[in-house]
């Protein structure tokens, strides 16, 4: 699949990670200020979060959610659900942006018809990091994860089906989306410590968008 995918597209503009995954340079670059825009909205009424994990672990990356569930980590484990737990209310809806765009990427790498019910929304300070990590929560794996990167770079860790894989380390930057799926939807990956650093349109943080097909 990710062998067709580079055929069509140039060669600066996509990265084979594995079968199935993809990096696409600069996807989003075009559509960040607007991204941007619409997070500062979702967390005005969905704020940041730091979740606990079923071990009672306090995550360093800071949280939300929009989309008709959200994803949470709690002493109960990792689920969805469709109201915030910190407010009582539904998660914010996706704004149609950032479900275009989710489409638009999956298309790009190969997995057209993507329709995500759940956006998770990651932010990055210095000093955090998200551990390598499976995304099998989902109802039905056959759709791929599509992520967005935004302002600050990080090193992405993308490894294979078992965790004793040793990661592919691969900068991301402003505007990349990486897009994986099929044989590799149960790659475990994540984030490398998260170095300081600036960003004109985000300051000292990184945003992730991770956009799931979650029911």
């Amino acid at each position: 699949m990710t062998g067709d995918l580079l055929a069509g597209l140039s060669a600066p503009s996509a990265e084979a990670l594995a079968d199935g995954a993809v990096l696409l340079r600069g996807f989003a670059a075009a559509d960040a200020p607007a991204l941007l825009g619409e997070i500062r909205q979702i967390t005005e009424q969905a704020p940041f979060r730091q979740l606990i994990t079923p071990g009672g672990f306090r995550m360093s990356v800071a949280m939300t959610n929009c989309g008709a569930v959200g994803w949470i980590s709690d002493r109960r484990g990792y689920h969805y659900g469709a109201d915030d737990p910190e407010t009582g209310r539904p998660w914010p809806a996706m704004p149609p942006l950032f479900r275009e765009l989710a489409d638009r990427a999956a298309a790009a790498a190969g997995f057209p018809g993507f329709e995500p019910e759940a956006c998770l929304i990651n932010r990055y300070a210095p000093g955090a990091r998200l551990t390598l990590h499976q995304d099998r929560d989902e109802g039905n794996l056959s759709h791929p994860i599509v992520s967005v990167s935004l302002g600050v770079p990080a090193t992405f860790l993308f490894g294979g089906l078992d965790r004793k894989d040793k990661p592919r380390r691969v900068r991301v930057e402003h505007g990349d989306v990486a897009v994986w799926g099929g044989p590799s939807r149960l790659a475990f990956h994540g984030i490398d410590t998260m170095k300081p650093g600036h960003h004109d349109q985000t300051g000292e943080w990184r945003y992730n968008l991770t956009f799931r097909k979650a029911l």
